[in-house]
């Protein structure tokens, strides 16, 4: 089965059918769908396919078409030393659709879509998203991130806790609507939490199904899933591969298995593991990420989540630095510091404070004035989207987090937040990471730099001196040199709030080439000056 017709970007998906399938033989290892598509002017593509059934009676294969026109398929599919083949043809169409998100190679600090749409990075974790039992709450869950201007959601395949006590998280816990438990392999005993006694050489396919349910909802709502392949992978049943086993030939089909069902999707990117440092080595790193770079025929960026070190800054895999690195000591002179270590190794890539402290989230781990003890600033949604604002005037990219405390209440419906994506009107942190994005999104920020010398001391400044600027004004006076002979107009934004006020315009000659706002600030604002004429 296939369709006629597939927008570019989308996919064509060709299925397989067996009424009477070999059920002696394991159809996740024991079998092979391959297709090579032939595009009009002679391209090709040759495309790894994945068993979709639990029995080997239902094999698929997915093709995203990144150009309009005719395309030929033939697939192979061979199973007990025998193959058979089959053709088709069909036709790919233009669309709306922006395609994949790369590295900008002319700014290769930022992101652009296949399209040339920018992608002011704006991302939040939701880690056991998969965790939500009823996917109407899941689905409900990615509309509302959506509509605070969440554009990437980190999901993990597979994880295992026994409640959000883990995490000093006591509102988050095992029930009747989500659970910590994920599976994404057949288990003798799937409900317990450390014997679940894996077998790693089949898959659970109704989680991945559910996976690519979500990831579909995230494509329409306009939001990338990083996928994550472990998360907490020291914990429990987590890993049934151990450092004794890992990467081996089942680890790797695991990695393969999802790069064959997801790769084909626009808005994926991979990460080969949170936190790896905990339970694997930067060896193995380096090997599943060079592996999953070879199996992915579309190339999606991909990671690893690191902490304060990043050990692989010059591994071709690599796409993206990411970080982990708390509170304060993961602001603004962290991603210089971060940015100036990449540099000196000749290749400029992203880099992202994946992790700095979730809201609300008081554990004693930390860095800081406001690490590891509650009080009113301390790891408040405000606070982290201060620290955010310090992160992206560094040139950086940020992935917050909402609190767990609450989000879809307590007891039997647990709560939500940094965990699984849950939320409520209570949660207000998102609103102004929303007015950051918004903000940026007024400039043409991928050709500015930061540029602290142009401002009072204390205040940031992202420039492209003499075209554009964008300050973060932390002080209560804000002032900024500017190019001699240069007209500007001046917008005010309030952070907090996103009221957006046009002062008047800035002439550098009128004041020593320089503009100040004359008015002294109770808080932090945004100005953004732009050149006129």
């Amino acid at each position: 089965m296939s369709k006629t017709q597939v927008e570019v970007y989308d996919f064509q998906e060709i299925t397989l059918n067996f009424k009477k399938p070999d059920l002696k033989l394991n159809p996740f290892k024991q079998a092979q769908l391959v297709a090579t598509f032939m595009a009009e002017n002679g391209d090709s593509k040759t495309i790894e396919g994945f068993c979709d059934s639990q029995d080997g009676s239902v094999y698929k294969v997915r093709f995203m078409p990144t150009k309009a026109g005719k395309y030929g398929f033939e697939l192979t599919f061979t199973q007990n030393n025998k193959s058979q083949k089959a053709t088709g043809t069909f036709e790919a169409v233009a669309s709306y659709r922006k395609g994949i998100l790369r590295q900008d190679k002319q700014h290769p600090e930022h992101f652009v879509f296949d399209n040339g749409d920018r992608y002011f990075w704006n991302s939040t974790t939701a880690y056991w998203m998969l965790g939500l039992k009823n996917e109407t709450d899941m689905m409900a869950a990615i509309d509302r991130l959506a509509g605070y201007g969440i554009n990437r959601i980190r999901v993990a395949i597979n994880g295992r806790a026994h409640g959000g006590e883990r995490w000093n998280e006591p509102n988050v816990v095992e029930s009747a609507n989500f659970t910590f438990k994920l599976n994404p392999w057949l288990a003798e005993k799937p409900n317990d939490l450390d014997a679940p006694n894996f077998d790693v050489t089949r898959f659970e396919v109704g989680h991945w199904q559910k996976l690519d349910r979500l990831i579909a909802r995230a494509r329409d709502k306009g939001i990338i899933v990083s996928i994550i392949f472990y998360v907490d992978g020291l914990d429990h049943a987590c890993d049934p591969f151990k450092k004794n086993n890992m990467g081996n030939q089942d680890e790797q089909m695991y990695y393969a298995y999802a790069a064959a069902r997801y790769s084909a999707y626009e808005n994926i990117m991979w990460d080969i593991a949170n936190e790896y440092h905990l339970f694997r080595t930067p060896e193995w790193a380096d090997k599943m990420g060079q592996f999953l770079k070879s199996k992915d025929p579309y190339n999606h960026l991909i990671s690893v989540h690191g902490n304060s070190d990043f050990p692989f800054r010059k591994s071709p895999w690599v796409d993206v630095i990411m970080h982990q690195s708390w509170d304060e000591c993961g602001g603004y002179e962290f991603i210089t510091e971060s940015k100036a270590r990449q540099a000196a190794t000749g290749r400029i890539l992203p880099l992202i404070n994946e992790e700095y402290g979730y809201e609300g989230h008081y554990s004693v781990w930390g860095c800081g004035a406001t690490a590891g003890k509650e009080r009113p600033d301390g790891r408040s949604g405000l606070n982290r989207s201060q620290l955010a604002w310090e992160i992206c005037m560094a040139g950086g990219y940020q992935t917050t987090g909402e609190t767990a405390e609450y989000g879809t209440g307590a007891g039997e419906d647990t709560g939500g937040g940094w965990i699984n994506g849950r939320g409520n009107d209570k949660m207000t942190m998102l609103r102004y990471y929303k007015i950051m994005k918004e903000a940026f999104e007024q400039t043409q920020y991928w050709k500015m730099t930061p540029r602290k010398d142009l401002v009072n001391l204390g205040n940031l400044c992202l420039a492209n001196d003499g075209q554009e600027y964008l300050i973060y004004s932390r002080l209560q006076h804000c002032r900024i040199k500017l190019t001699k002979g240069q007209k500007y107009s001046v917008t005010m934004i309030d952070p907090q709030t996103g009221e957006t006020t046009p002062l008047a315009d800035a002439n550098s000659d009128v004041d020593n080439n320089a503009w100040q706002y004359r008015r002294n600030l109770s808080k932090p604002m945004v100005f953004i000056l732009k050149r006129k004429g």
